[in-house]
């Protein structure tokens, strides 16, 4: 009878690297484990605490289905190695379950039907849409600050208490918004992503800005539904009644912890009514169909496309602006308060910030004229003219010769403060000629000098304008390394280890751990003569194709031919 053990590495040898490197994924292993050959991957796999730790991450239905013998029925058990191709658990986790069934029997229990879903009220309809217009404004609060300067992350994963109090400054999130319900939202839909040590928008994500409210929880909805875990996932598409939720992983730990932040976000963006009732356009949502924002939209404050632009150098919008139109205002004004009739105010820095990004001073004045319901007052027009005026006062290139970076201006005391300001020492900016070199990018000394609110411009090898972008949108979901990259050493290691056909393979993979550990071992030997005699011997080495060990009962060194040996047993 074959075991268990040489079941299931042959089973993974016949996998290709990706369905490999995809339950590998799942069952947690390290890229960095320690395995010689799918043999180990085996044994590793079918470890009692391995076991245990994939049982704790299996939804109650799966647990049930392996408590009752019906595992069959689920064939992506198979996938996660705790099922044969028969379907039947392998021992090990045979046993495990009837351990853990004994001290949990709850937890194996089949799942209760949910209740009946009641409509909810129309005033709880319109508070749950107030609450997700809150929320989307937030969010593009946090993505818009994102797209300008990446966040960093902490060696947690978290964005750092240093970054949030500076988005609390700037005025990008409240005190009391959770700045990380709102990444994990964005990243789900992805709008946002972790990319090595910080977070950066996505080409979604600056298509999302500019994109109505209702679209825009269209999204969130659509990336909300596709991030539930498999076991309130439903066949056709949609998700388990949400009052199901916190029985359906039992064993899982972590799974308190998890649920609380799916409820807490579910309720902020009115998916999840916290009454227990549902909204009308939730019910489509959980039965599979494509998000409808229209019964939300019904809920919504209209959006207005006009403000009022005042002496003051402020513009007041009477109503929420339309995202496409708020975001390019803000491209070149403060906002001051963040509300349904939202406040704005232009300053000379404010108006610079634009003018990098690649507004002109024509631009600004058409983009207002047309936004304003009480034209452009002439203290705007007069800022617009100046800052335009000041712009580029600061050129930035680079020296084709050297490729080094250099900054021209023709204002020398503005030259000598660029040159002695204390933000700009990691520039390493030296006098050369009249103007000021470095040996950093061109590009990273553009963003130093703008973010140090200097007027500076970009200009390409023929000394025109060019420009720059600050964006991390080249990085999108699709760069993410996918399971087969992340395993790509492991899955090499595995392929040119033992072979799993046959009995050599599973022969000199017992004997290498009996000569690892120098185990005692009980070996038959074919004779020349054909018969067959059996050895009980302490293993000490294997190579060359032999194996030696000390023959306790004759007290002598023995080397044996690997290819003599019959089989092998612990002794």
């Amino acid at each position: 009878m074959v075991s268990d053990e040489r079941a299931l590495a042959t089973w993974l040898a016949g996998r290709d690297d990706a369905a490999l490197a995809t339950t590998l994924a799942a069952r947690g292993i390290s890229p960095s484990a320690p395995w010689h050959d799918l043999f180990d991957a085996s044994e590793a796999l079918l470890d009692a605490a391995s076991v245990d730790r994939a049982l704790s991450k299996l939804p109650r239905h799966a647990l049930a289905a392996l408590a009752s013998g019906d595992a069959g029925e689920l064939p992506w058990l198979s996938s996660l190695a705790l099922v044969g191709v028969d379907g039947r658990p392998y021992g090990v986790v045979a046993e495990r379950v009837a351990a853990l069934a004994a001290s949990r029997p709850e937890a194996f229990a089949r799942g209760l039907d949910a209740p009946s879903r009641t409509p909810a009220s129309d005033r709880a309809a319109a508070e749950a849409a107030e609450r997700a217009f809150t929320i989307a404004g937030s969010l593009a609060d946090v993505l818009l600050a994102c797209l300008h300067s990446p966040f960093p992350r902490t060696g947690s994963g978290s964005v750092s208490a240093a970054e949030r109090k500076r988005l609390i400054e700037a005025r990008a999130i409240r005190e009391d918004d959770d700045l990380e319900d709102l990444l994990v939202a964005a990243a789900a839909a992805g709008l946002a992503m972790p990319a090595e040590r910080q977070w950066i928008v996505t080409p979604a994500g600056e298509a999302w800005l500019e994109s109505p409210t209702p679209q825009r929880w269209a999204a969130i909805a659509e990336g909300f539904r596709s991030a539930l875990p498999p076991g309130l996932r439903t066949e056709d598409g949609g998700f388990t009644d949400p009052s199901t939720w916190a029985s359906e992983y039992p064993l899982d730990p972590e799974w308190p912890g998890r649920l609380e932040r799916m409820l807490r976000l579910g309720v902020q963006w009115g998916l999840i009514a916290p009454d227990g009732t549902e909204y009308a356009w939730t019910s489509g949502l959980r039965t599979g169909t494509a998000a409808d924002p229209s019964g939300l939209a019904a809920h919504l404050p209209a959006e207005i496309d006009r403000v009022y632009l005042q002496a003051d150098l402020t513009a007041i919008a009477p109503g929420p602006l339309a995202p496409a139109l708020d975001l390019r205002l803000r491209g070149i004004a403060v906002r001051e308060s963040r509300a349904q009739a939202s406040t704005y105010r232009f300053t000379a820095e404010s108006l610079a910030a634009g003018l990098t990004e690649g507004e002109t001073a024509p631009s600004i004045r058409e983009f207002l004229t047309g936004l304003s319901l009480t034209g452009v007052p002439q203290p705007l027009e007069y800022l617009i003219e100046s800052t335009a005026a000041r712009h580029g006062l600061v050129q930035v290139g680079i020296i084709a010769e050297s490729g080094r970076t250099r900054i021209e201006t023709a204002d020398r005391s503005l030259r000598d403060t660029i040159a002695v300001d204390q933000s700009l020492r990691h520039l390493g900016l030296l006098h050369e000629d009249g103007r000021l070199m470095s040996r950093v990018p061109r590009d990273a000394v553009y963003w130093a000098l703008a973010d140090a609110r200097y007027p500076v411009v970009a200009v390409d090898e023929q000394g025109m304008p060019e420009l720059l972008r600050r964006r991390a949108g080249a990085a999108t979901p699709e760069t993410l390394p996918s399971p087969t990259q992340t395993y790509e050493r492991l899955l090499g290691v595995l392929r040119s280890g033992h072979d799993t056909e046959g009995e050599e393979g599973w022969l000199g993979r017992e004997l290498e751990q009996a000569v690892r550990a120098r185990s005692e071992i009980v070996v038959v030997v074919r004779m020349p003569d054909g018969a067959e005699r059996t050895l009980t011997l302490e293993a000490s080495g294997l190579g060359g194709g032999r194996l030696r060990g000390r023959d306790r009962a004759a007290d002598i060194e023995r080397t044996l031919p690997v290819s003599s040996i019959v089989s092998v047993r612990p002794a």
